[in-house]
């Protein structure tokens, strides 16, 4: 029997035969634009050639190509897996205190007199994009709590292609670019960089790489630094740092915070971002930080109330495993030398890769000067090509790099070198 006021077509049955008499929800959903590197990786994954070479992977790729896992992370993971102290128990949203506070050190230095002065905040997130979707979500109530605040916020071009998206997602929809990568210089241009940044509005804020910048691997100098922070002080403009792949960049922990250091100590307010993924070989398990340094520790319960509210309503809680690697390795001087020595290890072969690659295509005559290559540090490189020679490489080489000309050092071994710089040395000299 039909309740009352009910139609034939609502027993169970609509008149299209879906169950229910429900009209499908999903119908009218538009795709997505699909980002290069799921393009890239999808090309990868269907081509059958036997010499196909991806170079457009995030990891850091061993001397056999396969994702590498540090041997202490891997002898930790398994002292952790029998530790009696250790509880499989919920940690705060805010992540575990003692990793905090050393991915805090790390980042600022022991002795920061913002440390001492109780003038900062650290988050622990599941990984570096959630560490800048987190410092997104606060920045819409960073300035002033009664203000609906939504940019614009300044990336550089290029960047990560899914910065914008992380921006956009947290409701700040004003996203605009300045000039970081020179094509024709195949470096950094200081004076458009600043044209750009000088026109900016005030309380923009600007996203700088600290170190290894991505896609290009090209990093700022001190004395570069030094004369963006001048500007956006007195541009008053907000720093949100970057710091995806902190010491694999000149091996050293320290040297790679430098910038966020730097502009600490002139205090400057600002956000950083962190990921431990990359130095630690956790690909799997995915540790990242957001670094809030404030002007005055007064604020500082207010902007931890606002981020225990956003995590909570993002993802609640971070994973623990990874967190109790990395604050395993950072907590003991034994374990730290052992780490930096393998970390050492990465750079000095990326270094090596670099300066094979430019040697080779001196030799074959490749039109160009390659010493961009060895001048950029870290996994990743731009190496100057334009959007036809990167389709050659593709399409007839089988060698498939970012659109940007960009690529991953780690991926070249001994085994494609040659075949590498022989596809970059026909891509520029065939006509395509």
């Amino acid at each position: 029997m039909s309740r009352p006021g009910s139609s034939p077509d609502e027993k169970g049955v609509s008149q299209n035969g879906d169950p229910g008499g429900q009209c499908p929800l999903f119908t009218n959903t538009l795709n997505a634009p699909v980002s290069p590197e799921t393009r890239l990786l999808s090309a990868f994954a269907r081509d059958t050639q036997a010499r196909k070479v991806d170079l457009a992977g995030r990891e850091y790729y061993s001397e056999e190509g396969k994702p590498f896992e540090l041997r202490l992370v891997g002898k930790i993971k398994q002292q952790l897996s029998t530790d009696p102290t250790l509880h499989p128990e919920y940690p705060s949203s805010l992540g575990l205190r003692e990793f905090t506070r050393k991915a805090t050190e790390v980042a600022l230095g022991k002795h920061s007199r913002a440390i001492v002065e109780n003038q900062v905040l650290g988050v622990q997130t599941p990984g570096f994009t959630a560490a800048v979707r987190l410092g997104a979500e606060l920045l819409r109530c960073w300035y002033d709590l009664s203000a609906d605040w939504c940019g614009p916020v300044y990336l550089s071009s290029p960047c990560d292609d899914s910065l914008a998206g992380i921006f956009q997602a947290a409701g700040i929809q004003e996203i605009r670019e300045y000039y970081y990568w020179d094509d024709k210089q195949r470096g950094i241009c200081l004076e458009r960089l600043l044209e750009d940044l000088e026109s900016a509005p005030e309380h923009s804020v600007v996203v700088l790489s600290a170190s290894a910048h991505y896609p290009t691997g090209a990093d700022l100098s001190q004395s570069q630094w030094a004369v963006i922070t001048r500007l956006i002080t007195s541009r008053r403009l907000f720093p949100f740092l970057l710091l995806p792949t902190q010491a694999l960049c000149c091996g050293d922990m320290e040297r790679d915070a430098w910038p966020v250091q730097h502009c600490a100590s002139l205090g400057m307010e600002l956000l950083c971002a962190q990921s431990f993924s990359h130095c630690f070989g956790l690909y799997g398990e995915a540790v990242g930080h957001l670094l809030c340094v404030l002007k005055q520790n007064s604020v500082l319960l207010p902007v931890q109330s606002q981020a225990d509210k956003i995590v909570r309503s993002l993802w609640a809680r971070p994973s623990v495993g990874g967190a109790h690697v990395v604050t395993t390795v950072l907590s003991n001087s034994a374990h730290l030398v052992e780490w930096q020595g393998e970390v050492k290890h990465i750079v000095e072969r990326c270094m090596l890769i670099r300066a094979i690659l430019r040697e080779k295509l001196r030799l074959l005559g490749t039109p160009g000067r390659w010493d961009h290559l060895t001048q950029q540090g870290g996994l990743f490189c731009c190496i100057g090509l334009n959007g036809e020679q990167v389709e050659f490489l593709s399409n007839r080489r089988r060698v498939y790099l970012l659109p940007g000309g960009c690529l991953n050092v780690s991926a070249i071994n001994c085994r494609n070198l040659d075949y590498i710089a022989e596809s970059i040395h026909l891509a520029l000299t065939s006509s395509l």
